[in-house]
Formats: structure tokens, sequence, C-alpha cells
């Protein structure tokens, strides 16, 4: 590729990054300019594929083929033809970081997931499909990130954070386009029917809320448990993720998990306050460590 066509596919990266207003792309702000231009490119191909499982205007055979070609583009090495324009950039950032291709593969796996079904019977059916749209994801951030030993750690957060999601968006999934990710078997413990939830308070709600809250937080605490102290620093992006992720939950269990009268959301204002306050205090922690490469010592770009 040339420089030209690299810059250019750099510069969509970021343009993507920057107009989704994720927490992800808030919390790449605290990264080395490099890897955060990496990130950046990575976060687009999530951006890219996932808009192939879910924007409208595509018929199913466009979605499918879209995400066929990022398989077939992730199987080799080598550039193929008519791959997408972004598909040799990402490969040499996976390069760059030593990141296998199969996990970039996982996530298409998890995208064709949502276009051809989004009910699971049960809690290890669900956790494959976050695996491969969260998990997958993790694993490879930790490793642009730079950390090491940081496999397990990534894997749990993953999950912890995609049960986030899912119990935040449980009634506009439903409405929107009648997905289901809650798995039957709760639903059917908890006596509440699919899509019961969206227009009020079905019985057993709070009580298989309750179930998911203690899952997630089960997930999040394992992640914790298993992050090096050596790799706190380097890890800080993905620790002020937990930190979103965890506050909006703490907050959607205050409130009952109105998801049929309340989007769930934190304020800019509020997750930049959390950002610059797990940063702080992780540079703080780390203030003794020994050694490394000056570039892992992280900063917050201006916002």
């Amino acid at each position: 590729m040339s420089v030209e066509k690299g810059d250019a596919r750099r510069a969509e990266a970021e343009a993507i990054t920057a107009a989704s207003g994720s927490n992800l792309a808030l919390a790449l702000r605290v990264l080395p300019r490099g890897r955060r231009a990496d990130m950046r490119v990575f976060y687009a191909f999530c951006r890219l594929v996932d808009d192939l499982a879910d924007e409208p205007g595509l018929s199913f055979e466009e979605r499918h083929a879209g995400l066929q070609a990022w398989k077939d583009a992730l199987s080799t090495n080598s550039t193929r033809d008519h791959e997408p324009p972004l598909a040799q950039t990402l490969r040499e950032v996976f390069a760059r970081h030593a990141v296998p291709l199969e996990w970039a593969a996982d996530v298409v796996q998890g995208c064709e997931m949502d276009l051809v079904g989004t009910r699971y019977r049960t809690w290890e059916e669900l956790r494959q499909y976050c695996y491969r749209v969260a998990s997958a994801v993790g694993l490879v951030s930790a490793r642009i990130f730079g950390g090491q030993d940081c496999d397990v750690y990534a894997e749990e957060l993953g999950l912890a954070l995609q049960l986030t999601n899912i119990l935040r968006d449980s009634a506009e999934d439903f409405s929107m386009s009648a997905r289901v990710y809650l798995p039957e078997e709760d639903l059917l413990r908890f006596g509440v029917e699919p899509g019961s939830w969206v227009k009020s308070e079905p019985p057993g709600w709070r009580a298989l809320m309750q179930f998911q809250v203690a899952r997630a937080r089960k997930h999040y605490a394992a992640a914790i448990a298993s992050l090096p102290s050596s790799q706190r620093r380097v890890m800080v992006a993905a620790e002020i993720m937990r930190k979103v992720y965890g506050t909006l939950l703490d907050q959607m269990e205050r409130d009952g998990f109105r998801v049929w009268e309340q989007a769930y959301r934190l304020s800019r204002r509020r997750k930049a306050w959390l950002a610059a306050s797990v940063f702080t205090r992780t540079i703080v922690a780390t203030a003794g460590q020994a050694g490394g490469p000056w570039d892992k010592l992280p900063y917050i770009e201006r916002v």
C-alpha cells in the first residue's frame, strides 16, 4: 500500500472514531499517539462490521457479502482483490502488535450471529456471542495497548461490558429489531415474557435483572483479579472502560432498570471525569514501577 493510501485509510479511521462518540473512543484519548492511531484503525473496523449487521438500508445478501469479504480479507496476510479498503491497514496494525488475525475474524463471526438470529437458549450460547463481539475486541485492544499477560483480563472484562450493554439496550433491541439477548432459560426461570419490558415493568423483571447484574459483576471482579499489577498503567484505557460501564450498571440498578421509559447513558462530562480520575489514580499508584518503554506512559489527549 502506498503511503498516500495508508494515510487516507488512517484519516478515515480517525473520522469514524470521532463520529462515534462511544465510550471506547473516549478511553483511547489516554493512549500514546502511535498506539492511539492503531486503535482507531481497529475501532473503525469494529464499527464497519457492526454496521453491516445493524444498519438499515442493506439487504440480507448485501450484509452477508460484506461480512464475508472481511472474513476473506482476514484469512491471509496478503492483499486480495476487491477486499474492504481498510483491510490492509488493519493487517499492518495486527502485524505490528503481534495480534492474531483470528481475533478479528471472531468479531466478524459475532456480527454474523446478529445477522442470522438473536435468541439464545442458555448463558453458554450467549457467552459465545459476548466473547466474539466483546472479549475478542478486548484481546486485540490489550495487545495494541502494549499489555502482557492480560488475555484473561481482556476476556473477562469483555463479557462484563457486553452484559452491561445488553441490559442497557434491552428495550431498544426488541423495539427496533425484535432482538432478545437475555437467555431463554433465565426468562423462563423468572417468568418474564420476551419483549414484555418494552412498555412497562413485567412481573419478575427486577429479579431477572438482579440475576444478570450478579453475573456481570462476577466477570467485572474476575477481570480486576486477573490484571497483573505491572500492567495497570498500560491497561489504563481498559480500566477507564471498566469504570464507565460499571458506573452505568450501578445507575441502572439504583433506578430499577426502567428501560421501557429511560435510555441509560452517562453524560459526556461525567465520562470525562471518570476517565480523568482513573487515569490520575493509575499514574499515582504505579509511580514506583520500574522500567518499561517511555511510550507506555499514557497521557490524556485534549478533548
